[in-house]
């Protein structure tokens, strides 16, 4: 009887710009002992019993920065696999793919626990209990949800009411859900005891889930079948990795899976649990995480204050001073600024909704942007100019690419660089450089140990990272 972990990875976090943004979402924001949620995700489900593969579904524009990620931590050897969505389709169309990529793989009669990648668990002993007691439910037929006991009366959440008990092993009927309560609502269901946090995390058979959406929502099974027929898969020792088919994925329903399924389907349960979960869906929750000083304040970076309290501050890059404020949130990035009292913390995401309207790409990228081959990091950008610089993995090699609108001078600072130029083809070493014109066909290449790090100096009448031509590229990205 296998367990397998699916790691939903899909969401934005746009409660918590500047530091989550499009292309380095909330699961890859880096809390204060120094590992990240989607990495604190993968460990705590690769140590569950008879878990030899985690599953994670995710943008395609996410799948290596995810890999390597993973392999920081992924010490045991647990195999990994992915789905890979070109876009969002909500939790219901990736609780069917990974459904039917297991059923395939696993058969019916193995386990799926769907996990988000961007939640904090605390209590992993609790958790693995609950697990073991969803994982006896669902062997029966059950569709498991996890239910938070409250801790006080939040209305940033769903509830779940429980009905009375299935078995002695904890599990309870499921009432009914509900949406986002207002406050007086929240306390009355914190004082009944019966009501718990839908953290939207379950566990079913494989089999068992496929039934209730052939039931419930075929048009999300069937619409998502068609897709993965169409779809590119790529397969290794320990490895299986599913790319969709953008056309044919555009058609399946955006729908939740509580509302596709759970809130319609019979054979739903909850296990009450009390695992130290939190969603991380504000800064007020992040800033938890750090401990207080005895005004209040909560620091993280270099940080001085003068009769300030209650504050918190994320300030990595530079000092930052604080005189006679207080219950202010600021968080410092290199290349925004955020300062938002504690009572607005929900509203940061209207601030992102701003920058996608004007079109501005803070919203999108950092300063320093992750691609398969390593990095770059804009330092300037001017008139008709822009200086990067790029940091290539050892052995890891760009695309063969042409610009129509800028040219680049490339100058290597450490390692060894191998250089394709229009016909040309040279070697270059620390303090050397090359010119690359517009027009000319060109490839970066690290055939080092050590990381290459250089400079990038573009000029041209436009700048923009569309301009780019690939020719051939060995992460499957030429155009």
């Amino acid at each position: 009887m296998g367990l397998i972990p699916v790691i939903l990875s899909g969401g934005v976090g746009s409660r918590l710009w500047p530091v989550s943004r499009e292309a380095h979402p909330k699961p890859f924001m880096t809390l204060p002992d120094g590992q990240n949620l989607i990495q604190k995700t993968f460990l705590r489900a690769a140590a569950l019993d008879s878990v030899s593969e985690v599953l994670t579904v995710t943008n395609r524009e996410l799948l290596f920065k995810t890999e390597d990620e993973y392999r920081t931590v992924n010490t045991s050897g647990v195999a990994q696999s992915y789905i890979l969505e070109p876009f969002g389709r909500n939790t219901a169309a990736a609780v069917a793919l990974a459904a039917l990529q297991l059923k395939e793989a696993h058969g019916s009669d193995a386990h799926m626990l769907v996990l988000a990648a961007d939640h904090l668990i605390q209590n992993e002993t609790a958790f693995a209990q609950a697990v073991a007691k969803a994982v006896q439910l669902s062997e029966k037929g059950f569709l498991v949800t996890f239910g938070i006991k409250p801790q006080y009366p939040e209305t940033g959440f769903g509830y779940i009411e429980a009905g009375g008990p299935i078995d002695s092993n904890g599990g309870l009927q499921v009432a009914r859900f509900v949406e986002k309560p207002d406050l007086a609502t929240a306390e009355s269901y914190l004082a009944a005891g019966n009501y718990f946090w839908n953290s939207g995390m379950f566990c079913f058979k494989v089999g068992t889930v496929l039934e209730e959406f052939a039931k419930h929502a075929p048009d999300v099974l069937s619409a998502v079948a068609v897709a993965m027929e169409r779809s590119r898969l790529t397969q290794a020792d320990r490895y299986r990795c599913l790319a969709l088919d953008p056309a044919s994925f555009g058609d399946v329903p955006d729908i939740s899976i509580d509302y596709a399924l759970m809130e319609r389907s019979d054979k739903v349960v909850t296990v009450a649990c009390d695992i130290g979960w939190s969603d991380i869906g504000s800064w007020n929750a992040v800033s938890e995480l750090t401990p207080e000083d005895e005004n209040g304040n909560r620091f993280e970076g270099e940080v001085l204050s003068h009769g300030a309290k209650n504050n918190y501050v994320n300030s990595e890059d530079r000092l930052t001073a604080l005189v006679g404020v207080q219950d202010l949130l600021v968080v410092d990035t290199p290349d925004a600024l955020m300062i938002a009292h504690k009572d607005h913390a929900q509203d940061v995401k209207n601030i992102v909704g701003q920058l996608k309207k004007a079109g501005h790409t803070l919203h999108l990228l950092h300063r320093t942007v992750h691609r398969p081959w390593g990095t770059y990091t804009t330092l300037e950008n001017g008139e008709r100019f822009k200086i990067k610089r790029i940091v290539v993995k050892p052995k890891a090699s760009l695309s063969l690419q042409m610009h129509h609108h800028r040219s680049e001078h490339w100058i290597v600072v450490s390692g060894m660089a191998v250089i394709v130029n229009d016909d040309q083809e040279l070697m270059l070493n620390t303090n050397e450089s090359t010119f690359i014109r517009a027009g000319h066909k060109h490839r970066l290449s690290n055939p080092g140990v050590i990381d290459l790090v250089l400079i990038e100096v573009q000029s041209g009448d436009y700048l923009g990272e569309d301009d780019i031509v690939r020719f051939e590229d060995v992460y499957g990205r030429a155009n």
